[in-house]
């Protein structure tokens, strides 16, 4: 079994309580798997941090609800304990019809079509597994109870294994509360006072990553030993362990294929303090199908790599460090050349804004980058966030004209002046809202746009990217 972490909305301190929990797990040296609700990357970091364990996306938007029931009983089978970090609040999502709901009984008040789709209860309905729920009691007392009540009652598909209740004030609030909650017979299985110690900071797209935080280990030492205190373990512990779990009659998708015929090719992915976010499904296909991966820092590197046929780029937090990047001119000039040398790349979001002319910072300064991509991008106050659809509009290194994929988008900045043949057309996933193009792919062997894709449920995008660099390696091997 597993147990899922939810919070009653956001900012309820769902990813301290989950740190807390793994910390104190790995401290008495237990082996934690970790999955997150959604496309986030920076949590995830968290947590691997902590564990050593990469963590896991479950988004059956990105991929679908097979492959997310996959995924998991994959993963969870290697390790002792696992748990779930929900995203938002428990019933937060977005409209879709899946699988899921198209087995619903006659008797539920649910439709076809919902608006909680890809939430957590959504994914803990999906895994059949229990939640926890966290509550930030700093403004309550008695009206905790009507919180809970509500959240136990709204979907009785939904088991609310126990409570913990987070910034609790002093023994006289808790006594309210505890009072409060007396009736419901919910188990309380955590109470965390208010922490004026204990602070992750974070900057305009959420936490800063942890390669940026020096002091994260006393951090982590702080939040294991408010674990060790806090939290009601007998009673924890056994949802937590792992148990039976088996997958659907109908789930056969291969989360790490093998292929029958490897690609035997190098592909240098940019892993720094700039480009950090990546799907660890996605780097782990890419080795099922015979690649190599060599990691390399467009900060601090001279140069790619030797002897790679294919470059990744994952999204980050290229305008902070662009003066670093700009300032690292025999990286960008090995970059560009490889691309005009035909080198299949791949470039989301940050790794896009890279491939730019320039980077505008938030202070109007411009930083100088690659310069493959005719246009700037410019940092400003408007966050563009939300899934996406995107239909090809011409065939491209990933997939042919007509394709349609799906993305996540989380960005405070903008393309100055979009490509003339763009990639592909963009609508928002759940009301089909047109939101114009998007997307290069001009040269020929680039694949760059502010969306994230995760390739589960794609395989043909990691095997027609790979297939490009194998041939890449061919034709230089002719001259």
């Amino acid at each position: 079994m597993a147990v899922v972490i939810a919070g009653e909305r956001s900012g309820v301190g769902k990813t301290t309580i989950t740190l807390t929990l793994l910390a104190s797990l790995c401290r008495r040296g237990a082996e934690v798997q970790s999955f997150k609700v959604g496309p986030d990357y920076i949590d995830p970091m968290f947590h691997s941090y902590v564990t050593g364990r990469a963590c896991r996306n479950l988004d059956p938007v990105l991929t679908s609800e097979a492959y997310v029931r996959q995924c998991f009983a994959l993963h969870l089978q290697k390790s002792e304990y696992a748990l779930v970090e929900g995203v938002m609040g428990l019933f937060d999502g977005v409209k879709g019809a899946g699988e899921e709901y198209q087995q619903s009984t006659v008797n539920s008040h649910y439709s076809p079509l919902t608006t909680d789709f890809a939430s957590t209860a959504h994914i803990a309905r999906l895994l059949d597994l229990p939640v926890v729920l966290v509550i930030d009691c700093s403004r309550l007392s008695g009206s905790v109870a009507a919180i809970a009540h509500g959240y136990c009652t709204f979907d009785p598909r939904i088991k609310i294994a126990g409570l913990v209740l987070n910034r609790v004030g002093s023994d006289r609030h808790l006594s309210l509360l505890k009072d409060a909650l007396k009736p419901l017979q919910l188990p309380i299985l955590g109470v965390l006072r208010r922490q004026d110690n204990i602070t992750i900071p974070d900057r305009h797209l959420g936490l800063i990553p942890t390669a940026e935080l020096p002091e994260l280990d006393a951090v982590i030492d702080r939040l294991a030993d408010l674990g060790d205190t806090c939290f009601d373990w007998q009673t924890l512990l056994p949802l937590l362990e792992n148990g039976d779990w088996g997958l659907g009659t109908g789930d056969k998708v291969e989360v790490l294929p093998h292929a029958q015929h490897p690609m035997p090719v190098k592909i240098a992915v940019a892993r720094d303090r700039a480009f950090n976010f990546y799907y660890q499904d996605n780097l782990d296909i890419l080795e099922n199908l015979g690649a190599e991966l060599v990691f390399w820092s467009p900060l601090t590197d001279q140069e790619l790599p030797p002897d790679v046929q294919g470059m990744y780029f994952g999204g980050g937090f290229p305008e902070v460090f662009s003066q670093q990047l700009a300032a690292n001119n025999n990286a960008r000039e090995s970059v560009k050349q490889a691309i005009l040398d035909g080198m299949p790349t791949i470039a989301e979001c940050g790794g896009l804004m890279y491939l730019c002319e320039q980077i505008i910072d938030f202070e109007g300064k411009s930083w100088p980058m690659v310069g493959i991509l005719p246009t700037s991008a410019a940092m400003d106050k408007k966050l563009t966030l939300g899934y996406r659809r995107a239909v090809y509009l011409q065939d491209n290194l990933l997939v042919e004209a007509g394709s349609n994929l799906y993305g996540h988008e989380f960005h405070r900045s903008h393309i100055i002046s979009n490509c003339e043949q763009p990639l592909f057309t963009t609508y928002r996933f759940d009301v089909e809202e047109n939101l114009g193009f998007e997307g290069w792919c001009s040269p020929k062997n680039i694949h760059a746009s502010y969306i994230h894709l995760h390739w589960g449920n794609s395989l043909e995008i990691p095997q027609n990217f790979l297939q490009q660099c194998l041939n890449f390696k061919y034709l230089n091997s002719k001259c």
